[in-house]
C-alpha cells in the first residue's frame, strides 16, 4: 500500500500556551450524557458503538494545536475526523470496511443543499414513474445486477415490492454524473436500509448489527428516502469547508501508511474480540445495493480486526497479563481462547503502528470495552494497557466511562432472551491514554 503524504501547513503562533497534560483530560467528567451527538453530519446514518462526539473534541483540543495532525487509525463513522476538523486540525482517517469510508467522505465533503435538493427530488421522481411504468425494466435489473449468492440474500430479507423500489431509487443515484452529490444520496439511500427502527428490510434491529428476519409489513423505500434526504440535507450546513485537510484511505490499522513521527494525536475506538459488535453483520444490507457481492463482502469480514476464526492468523506473544486471560479462556472453550489471542495479536500490530507513527510527546486515546468470555472478563484495558507498556509507550493512565445505551447503539437481543454474556459487560468502557517517550 503506498504511503500516505501529508502535505504542511503553518499551524497559527499561539504564543507559549502548551497542551494540557493528559492524565488531567483523564480525570476529567468524560460522561457527556446530556448532550446531544446528533447534530450536524453525525447524524446522516446509523452506526453501533459510536462515541460521543464531545470525548475526542475533549482530547484533540487539550492535546493539539490548529493546524496539528490527528489520526483515526479505526475510524468507523468518523466522528473524530469531523470533531478534528472542526477545531482546525488535520484529520487522516484510515478504514477497511466500505459504509465506513462512504460515510466519512459525506461527512467531509461540502455540497450544494440546492444541488442535492433537486438531485434528490429527480431520483425520488424517476424511481417512482419507472416503479408503475417500467416494472419489467426493474425486474430485469434485479436479475442483471445481482448473482446467485447475492440475489439469495436480498430475496430472504427484503420483499420483492421492496426491491423494486430500492433498485428504481439506485439506478437513478448512480446516473448523477458529480461524484460528491451521487454519494450524498447513496448514503441517504444507506441509511433508510440500516437504521435504528423500522427501516425498509423484513430485518428487527439492523443498526444493533444483529438482525432478525421478522413478519412486518416494510416501509415504503421512496417515502423514506425523501424523508431521509431533507433530514441529512439540515446537516449539511455544519460540514466543514475545509479543503486538502483531511485524508481518508481504504487502510488497515495494522499496517499504517503513514510515515514515522508524523502524527501528532491518535483517537479511537477499536472493535470489540470474537465480533461482539458484527459491523458487517448490518453493513452488508445496503453494501449490496451499492456494487458489492456476498461474497466479497464476507471475505472482507475475515480480515475486521476482532473476528473469530484463527485460520492463517499470526498469533503473537503476549505479555504475561495479557498471556494469562488467554490461557484462562483456552482452558475452558480452546475456540474463544484463540479469538481472544487473535485480538491481542491484532491489537498488538495497531499498537505498534501507533507508536511509529506518532511524533515523540504524542499521545494516543483508546476508547475500549471489555468483554465476557464463558462467564471470565477479558479485561481488555488491563491487557491493552499492559501491551501498549510493553511495546515502549508511558501509560498515563486508565478511565472509566458509563454507557448511554440507548444513544450508542449497543447489540439488541430477541425479546424475551435471557441477556448475554456480552450484554452484561457493554455498560461501560475505558479510555487508556498512551504517551510517546521523548527519546
Amino acid at each position: 500500500m503506498s504511503q500516505l503524504t501529508l502535505p504542511l501547513f503553518a499551524a497559527p503562533d499561539l504564543g507559549d500556551r502548551d497542551p494540557l497534560p493528559l492524565r488531567e483530560l483523564l480525570e476529567a467528567d468524560l460522561e457527556f450524557h446530556s448532550r446531544s451527538s446528533t447534530h450536524g453530519s453525525h447524524d446522516f446514518h446509523a452506526f453501533p458503538a459510536k462515541f460521543p462526539p464531545q470525548l475526542p473534541r475533549h482530547f484533540i483540543e487539550g492535546l493539539t494545536r490548529p493546524g496539528e495532525v490527528v489520526l483515526d487509525p479505526m475510524m468507523g463513522s468518523g466522528t473524530t475526523i469531523l470533531e478534528a476538523l472542526a477545531v482546525g486540525r488535520r484529520a487522516v482517517g484510515l478504514d477497511i470496511d466500505p459504509l465506513a469510508l462512504r460515510l466519512c467522505r459525506v461527512k467531509t465533503t461540502s455540497v450544494s443543499v440546492e444541488t442535492v435538493a433537486r438531485s434528490g427530488y429527480k431520483v425520488a421522481q424517476g424511481a417512482e414513474f419507472d416503479l408503475h411504468h417500467r416494472r419489467s425494466q426493474l425486474e430485469n435489473e434485479i436479475v442483471r445486477r445481482f448473482n446467485e449468492k447475492t440475489r439469495q440474500f436480498i430475496d430472504y430479507w427484503f420483499a420483492f415490492e421492496t426491491q423494486l423500489e430500492l433498485v428504481a431509487l439506485i439506478r437513478h443515484i448512480e446516473r448523477i454524473p458529480d461524484s460528491d452529490i451521487r454519494e450524498f444520496l447513496e448514503l441517504a439511500f444507506s441509511a433508510i436500509v440500516i437504521t435504528k427502527s423500522g427501516g425498509v428490510s423484513l430485518a428487527r434491529d439492523l443498526a444493533h448489527t444483529r438482525p432478525h428476519r421478522v413478519v412486518k409489513v416494510p416501509r415504503l423505500a421512496i417515502p423514506e428516502f425523501r424523508k431521509r434526504l431533507q433530514r441529512n440535507m439540515r446537516g449539511l450546513a455544519a460540514v466543514p469547508i475545509v479543503p486538502r485537510q483531511v485524508y481518508l484511505q481504504f487502510g488497515n490499522a495494522e499496517s499504517m501508511p503513514l510515515a514515522n513521527d508524523s502524527v501528532d494525536l491518535i483517537v479511537t475506538s477499536p472493535p470489540y474480540a470474537a465480533n461482539a459488535i458484527d459491523y458487517m453483520r448490518a453493513h452488508k444490507f445496503s453494501l449490496v445495493w451499492l456494487g458489492h457481492s456476498i461474497d466479497d463482502l464476507s471475505a472482507l469480514r475475515a480480515r475486521y480486526i476482532g473476528g473469530e476464526s484463527t485460520v492463517g492468523q499470526d498469533l503473537l506473544p503476549l505479555p504475561l497479563h495479557s498471556l494469562e486471560m488467554v490461557q484462562r479462556i483456552t482452558h475452558i472453550d480452546r475456540k474463544k481462547g484463540l479469538a481472544l489471542h487473535r485480538y491481542y495479536s491484532e491489537m498488538t500490530r495497531v499498537l505498534t503502528g501507533a507508536f511509529r507513527v506518532l511524533k515523540p510527546r504524542g499521545a494516543a486515546v483508546f476508547v475500549v470495552g471489555s468483554s465476557t468470555m464463558r462467564g471470565i472478563d477479558t479485561q481488555t484495558h488491563i491487557c491493552l494497557g499492559e501491551i501498549g507498556h510493553s511495546i515502549g509507550f508511558e501509560l498515563d493512565g486508565i478511565a472509566r466511562r458509563s454507557l448511554d445505551r440507548n444513544r450508542r447503539i449497543m447489540p439488541a437481543r430477541a425479546r424475551g432472551a435471557r441477556q448475554s454474556q456480552i450484554e452484561e459487560r457493554m455498560h461501560e468502557e475505558y479510555v487508556i491514554g498512551f504517551v510517546k517517550p521523548a527519546s
